[in-house]
């Protein structure tokens, strides 16, 4: 997940709990039934605990090399800034203190940048004066584990979605293969609403997949919106489909269960033509976070591909 902001009331789109971020204190807008008006920034205790936990992680944890002349025992405040896609000058506000209220899509991408476990998050989003999520949200945030497992699969496309099929982050070959989701707007972010919309994708797929693709899609959501009945952002996914589309509409009344879905999945990439793989998804453990893992046979053309993926799709990255 990306945060393409300096500020946090610049945020437009950029990661799920955005919106959050735009209550404050005497807002007269509606009250989500999640926000704690009895909140503060503790503004000095903040920036101290953003150094500490800055100063943890090693370039090593986070991809980066180390070079010959680092003087930092973590990682330097330019990094964090770049990795979390805000300014450097905004990055040293909130470490000196003097910056406000951060929005929760700036905490949540801070919090995946420097590894936080779920118990330092929570004390994070406290410290800025921002209530976590209630029991009946979705977890979107990505573990230091899964964060470590991206970082190993260095040469593998991998893409984490949350329940409600959000996009949530991926690794560098999984942006390559799939495309910079980051850029989309919030909504095309979401696989579920792709799916429906016919929405620009290198996912291809025939009639049949298609089919069975859309079963399992309206059955997860109507699971999710079973488990996190406090989820705005699920609800209003699960609205706007029932508002514009009658397929999914159709789907979502019958209550057909899902049926097994093929493993592989073809991609049409710019560069590498038609490009078939295996996909695995992975469940996480106490999250509903998934991980859209795919590979290739050894020694098969798709193997080949991913091999020149490596290098032609990192390289549109850079």
């Amino acid at each position: 997940m990306r945060v393409h902001a300096d500020d946090p009331a610049a945020a437009p789109g950029a990661a799920p709990e955005t919106a959050r971020g735009a209550y404050r204190q005497g807002d007269p807008r509606a009250r989500p039934p999640w926000y704690d008006w009895d909140v503060a920034v503790n503004s000095r205790e903040l920036a101290g605990s953003l150094r500490t936990w800055r100063d943890r992680v090693s370039p090593a944890d986070a991809g980066l090399s180390t070079g010959p002349r680092r003087r930092v025992p973590g990682l330097r405040r330019q990094e964090v800034a770049e990795l979390a896609g805000l300014s450097v000058e905004y990055l040293a506000r909130l470490e000196q203190g003097r910056a406000g209220q951060p929005s929760d899509a700036v905490l949540a991408s801070l919090a995946r940048v420097l590894r936080l476990s779920d118990q330092e998050r929570a004390h994070l989003f406290r410290l800025a004066g921002q209530a976590e999520p209630l029991s009946g949200q979705i977890k979107r945030h990505v573990t230091p584990s899964v964060q470590r497992i991206l970082d190993r699969l260095t040469d593998t496309p991998v893409t984490v979605v949350d329940a409600s099929w959000q996009c949530v982050l991926s690794n560098a070959m999984g942006y390559a293969l799939t495309g910079d989701t980051t850029r989309l707007p919030h909504r095309e972010q979401n696989l579920a609403w792709t799916t429906f919309m016919n929405a620009p994708t290198r996912y291809v797929r025939t009639d049949e997949e298609e089919r069975l693709l859309r079963l399992e899609v309206v059955a997860d959501l109507r699971e999710a919106w079973v488990r996190y009945p406090q989820d705005a952002m699920l609800r209003e996914l699960i609205a706007d489909l029932r508002s514009v589309s009658p397929a999914f509409v159709e789907l979502w009344e019958q209550r057909v269960p899902p049926q097994p879905t093929p493993v592989t999945r073809t991609f049409l990439h710019p560069d590498l033509g038609t490009i078939t793989l295996e996909c695995d998804i992975l469940t996480v453990r106490d999250s509903d976070l998934r991980l859209l893992v795919y590979t290739a046979a050894p020694g098969s053309e798709a193997a080949g591909q991913l091999d020149l993926l490596a290098t032609i799709g990192l390289q549109r990255l850079t």
